[in-house]
């Protein structure tokens, strides 16, 4: 998820939770070019392990040149993206744009596989729109190139974040007898009850979530709780909401500095107090606050008004912050 699973984010979510988690994705070309941004999206830490490193492109060459760029700082694993649908990234060929040339898809991947003593994994699509739905060849042909694991977003690229996911091919590609790697299904798991019901029903291997963690880290201990006693964990009071979102803010300062790390807090604090009721002027305060002792106060405040408040059913809303990719 560009611009929102940075090392802050990767925190919370491990704290409550998160196995497995992957770096925003990078720009293959951005990190041959030695561009800052792309390589600052390399950090990783120890508490984070098992952690991946995601990349994307179109170039076997700079594809190939990133993955041994990456190697150097040492992941768990490297991962492909083949799924982010938005225009600029499809339309000039990486990301969902490989969907495309499933033959162009293979080659990348292959080029990547040689270059890297790595277990190499790839994140993809159903396929590029209704009529190229291919993702039973896709699953075979990356397997024989040598992927370790393959996740699978129940939607095509014209589909975008649109409509709902579909796992019936997710679950074809998983009981396919041919398939020996760990197959991991994504898309619109955003409950407990829904991810055991898609994992029993579909035999995945694991589940891979994204947008519903923006602001609500608990998702993953909740499910983990459900899957082993089939109770509901209680939900977190204002004040565990404040506190994640602070440590959040914490880290986002020490990682980013006080400039950035402020003003990139910001898309996370309606998510975070999302279900309170007549939240909106506090939110409205801490997106116009320049100083981490300023957004205290207000977080204070809305402990000292919401206490004793409890929302009782995590928040479902899937947001999609400027048209990024949850992947």
């Amino acid at each position: 998820m560009e611009d929102v699973s940075d090392p802050p984010f990767r925190a919370v979510c491990k704290d409550n939770g998160a196995d497995l988690m992957y770096t925003e994705f990078i720009s293959s070309e951005g990190l041959i070019r030695d561009a800052i941004k792309s390589r600052k999206k390399l950090d990783i830490f120890d508490y984070e392990r098992p952690v991946g490193i995601q990349i994307f492109g179109g170039d076997e060459e700079s594809l190939a040149l990133a993955a041994k760029i990456v190697e150097v700082t040492n992941p768990d694993l490297l991962d492909i993206n083949f799924g982010c649908p938005v225009k600029k990234v499809a339309l000039k060929g990486a990301g969902a744009g490989v969907l495309k040339d499933i033959d162009l898809m293979v080659r990348l991947t292959s080029a990547v596989v040689r270059s890297t003593s790595l277990p190499v994994t790839v994140k993809t699509r159903l396929g590029w729109d209704d009529n190229t739905k291919n993702i039973e060849e896709v699953a075979e042909r990356l397997q024989d190139v040598g992927i370790k694991a393959l996740a699978i977003h129940g939607r095509t690229r014209t589909q975008m974040y649109k409509g709902e996911a579909d796992w019936t091919l997710i679950g074809k590609v998983k009981n396919n007898p041919r398939i020996q790697i760990p197959i991991f299904g994504n898309g619109d798991i955003d409950s407990p009850e829904k991810a055991l019901e898609y994992k029993n029903r579909y035999g995945v291997d694991g589940i891979m979530i994204g947008r519903a963690a923006i602001g609500y880290p608990w998702i993953f201990n909740e499910i983990k709780h459900f899957f082993r006693n089939g109770e509901h964990l209680a939900p977190p009071t204002v004040a565990d909401r404040v506190a994640v979102c602070r440590k959040h803010l914490n880290l986002s300062l020490q990682w980013k500095g006080p400039v950035v790390g402020i003003n990139e807090m910001r898309r996370h604090y309606a998510n975070y107090l999302k279900g309170l009721p007549n939240i909106k002027e506090f939110r409205n305060r801490l997106v116009r606050l320049n100083t981490e002792e300023e957004i205290n106060e207000v977080l204070n405040e809305v402990i000292a008004a919401y206490s004793g408040f409890r929302i009782e059913k995590a928040p479902i809303e899937l947001i999609n912050y400027h048209e990024k990719c949850p992947v």
